[in-house]
């Protein structure tokens, strides 16, 4: 099985899929370090130099490989659904989790983070928001399931997408 985590930037795909993966025992991957790791340098440094457009065919590569690994919980870049292919993808060969947050919570978390090439504009929230319009619809899209980070603490989403995992019969893992 492979889990793909989407949303935002700041919803916690990161920090869930590492927590996720140290209870479901299986191996996580953020997509942005993959990317890292392939480019040599970072996002931010790749996204200034050579634009957003040359950036998401690297992403779509990577996403390619990384939802054919099994036993693997990967945590997209926030744009990841912007390119199709990269949907169909993420859609056909995962169980797809959105984790949904408001634009103004995510504004709470990331108003002093300077590493989000998209964020580093005179108005952030602002953003945010057109970055929730039109990406929420390709969330929703592609979603098996869809949780509301709101307030709860990692632990108690972490617990919540278990259950849920559990009663769609996805965990335990069905016997080959």
């Amino acid at each position: 099985m492979v889990l793909s985590l989407v949303g935002l930037p700041g919803c916690g795909k990161t920090t869930v899929g590492r927590q996720l993966a140290r209870k479901l025992h299986m191996r996580f991957v953020d997509s942005d370090h993959a990317i890292e790791e392939r480019l040599g340098c970072t996002v931010r440094e790749f996204f200034e130099r050579e634009g957003e457009s040359r950036f998401r065919d690297i992403e779509e590569q990577v996403i390619d490989n990384l939802t054919q690994r099994r036993g693997t919980i990967v945590s997209t870049g926030g744009g990841a659904v912007l390119r199709e292919l990269s949907r169909l993808r993420l859609r056909e060969r995962s169980q797809v989790i959105y984790l949904k947050s408001t634009p103004d919570e995510l504004y709470r978390r990331l108003r002093h983070d300077t590493m989000r090439p998209l964020l580093q504009v005179a108005d952030p929230l602002a953003r945010l928001r057109a970055l929730f319009e039109e990406r929420d619809p390709l969330y929703r899209e592609i979603a098996h399931f869809v949780l509301e980070t709101g307030r709860p603490q990692v632990p108690s989403l972490v617990n919540m997408l278990v259950m849920q995992l559990e009663l769609a019969g996805l965990y335990p893992q069905p016997a080959a």
